[in-house]
């Protein structure tokens, strides 16, 4: 049985699209505009400005004064994931959507996936395929994983912001969890599939900027820890047996993030892995890419060799 669709209304939007920044001023505006202009979805946009020190306050301010559908929420730097919880929280959608600061939601993104959702009332999220670009705006690859892959829900959609929720579900599962500073994600997936499907709409509808500072490159170390607890946590869980153990673990490796930056040699690691990308489409890129990681890391033997093998 489908769920009723609900008509537009100023004071209950169907959709709420969540989003935490931290000094995403240069970039904020192409996202921000990238939501407004979505069509055919009835929707707000919760942000959540965790402690910048840019301009990223003074545009949000700028931004809500005009815009009706857009609430902002000034915190101060308790990073990602309790930034997610409150803006969740906060949101009054029966479908959440996620956004990072510095991605682009294509046009159309939100009408097909909140589609996707209607008609699969069986489902608990949904995600669609990504193109990973850099600034410089050359693509460096495309993300398109196909649902079976995402069954478990301890592999993870293309990026995190590409991510449509079904609220009910969100909240059934016990929503993010603070003791995961990073991998938030991957927690909440493992545990929402067991409500509901992971459907993937087999689209490019959202665009996600890399930098070699992005998380996924430059803090991979830690990020493969957390995945480890939450994959022995999932096992536990559908086992029957406590998760206590191991979340007692994500809360003490989460202390030790809070507050750390990644080291210029992990850095390093993201600067390569751009560069690779690039090494044949793009060399001229790639070359600048596999340098930074050079300059960041001069002992970086994967980054040398492929720098050899440009032309």
């Amino acid at each position: 049985m489908h769920e009723p669709v609900e008509h537009e209304s100023v004071t209950a939007p169907l959709v709420s699209v969540v989003m935490g920044v931290r000094n995403g001023g240069a970039s904020l505006a192409a996202t921000l505009d990238s939501l407004t202009s979505q069509e055919g979805v009835n929707l707000e946009i919760v942000v959540i400005n965790d402690g910048s020190s840019d301009d990223t306050g003074a545009l949000l301010a700028a931004r809500s004064a005009c815009e009706p559908r857009l609430q902002v929420l000034e915190r101060q730097g308790r990073g990602l994931t309790r930034s997610l919880i409150e803006g969740c929280q906060v949101a009054r959608g029966r479908f959440i959507a996620r956004q990072d600061a510095g991605d682009i939601s294509l046009p159309g993104r939100l009408r097909h996936q909140l589609r996707c959702l209607e008609v699969n009332p069986e489902a608990s999220l949904c995600s669609t395929h990504v193109r990973l670009v850099v600034p410089e705006g050359a693509t460096v690859r495309v993300n398109a994983p196909e649902a079976g892959e995402l069954a478990d829900g301890l592999t993870g959609p293309a990026i995190h912001g590409s991510v449509m929720m079904r609220r009910s579900a969100y909240e059934r599962a016990g929503g993010y969890r603070p003791m995961f500073y990073f991998a938030q994600d991957i927690d909440l997936w493992s545990r929402m599939v067991e409500f509901g499907n992971h459907l993937v709409v087999p689209e490019v509808l959202y665009e996600a900027t890399l930098s070699p500072g992005s998380i996924s490159g430059s803090r991979r170390q830690e990020q493969e820890a957390f995945h480890a607890l939450i994959v022995a946590a999932t096992k536990a869980r559908r086992g029957g047996q406590p998760e206590m153990p191991f979340l007692a673990e994500a809360e003490a490796l989460s202390d030790r993030c809070r507050g750390s930056r990644a080291k210029p040699r992990r850095q390093a690691d993201g600067a390569y892995f751009i560069g690779a990308c690039l090494s044949r489409e793009r060399p001229d890129l790639a070359r600048h890419y596999l340098r930074q990681a050079l300059a960041l890391n001069p002992w970086h033997l994967k980054a040398r060799l492929k720098l050899a093998t440009l032309p």
